[in-house]
């Protein structure tokens, strides 16, 4: 009677163990995502806060280059509304395509190349662009492994239970704004 007793605690305690340990690994797992998700956000801010102080030293050196500022300003204004990892990720494709566009206008400055200003702001804009993408990737690793441990026996099991881990949208560019990042710019010399 005794040891039917002690195999009944053993194996309720493995159990217990079991769930303890598998609940607080989807628990880091979901933080870790969080954790990721506040990064992108932060660096996508910044990127928005630079390109005001960029559109206007564009704008004091090209005055008829208005619709690539207007394309370059409405895409900041959609990546600040954006609500939801897809909505962010469309915003910032086309945000990242607008500023693209800019870039190729200025080539024709040779002056507004040569400026401190826009040196500097094009350089952190760059930087920032480069910590958006890996913040982008570690985003979406955390996205997968979260989304990975959802599905996966038992932690699906006790998913079901406790009910409030969701699985997470990927942060992915569209292949319409990806075409159009990837895209060189076509650079024209008039003779």
């Amino acid at each position: 009677m005794t040891i039917a007793i002690i195999i009944i605690v053993a194996v309720i305690l493995i159990l217990l163990f079991a769930f303890w340990g598998t609940y607080n690994s989807l628990v880091k797992l979901d933080e870790r995502v969080n954790e990721a998700w506040s990064d992108i956000t932060v660096q996508l801010k910044r990127r928005s806060d630079l390109i005001p102080n960029l559109v206007e030293v564009v704008k004091g050196y090209t005055k008829h280059e208005t619709e690539a500022i207007k394309a370059v300003s409405d895409a900041r204004a959609k990546m600040m509304g954006a609500r939801s990892v897809a909505d962010s990720a469309e915003a910032d494709g086309s945000l990242t395509g607008a500023l693209s566009r800019l870039m190729a206008v200025t080539e024709s400055y040779p002056e507004l190349k040569a400026d401190q200003n826009f040196q500097q702001l094009t350089t952190e804009i760059s930087d920032t662009e480069d910590k958006i993408q890996a913040a982008r990737r570690f985003y979406n690793a955390g996205a997968k492994e979260l989304n990975t441990k959802i599905k996966l026996f038992p932690s699906n099991i006790i998913n079901n239970m406790v009910g409030h881990f969701q699985k997470r949208e990927y942060y992915n560019v569209s292949e319409d704004e990806q075409d159009k990042i990837e895209k060189a710019p076509e650079v024209k010399f008039n003779n």
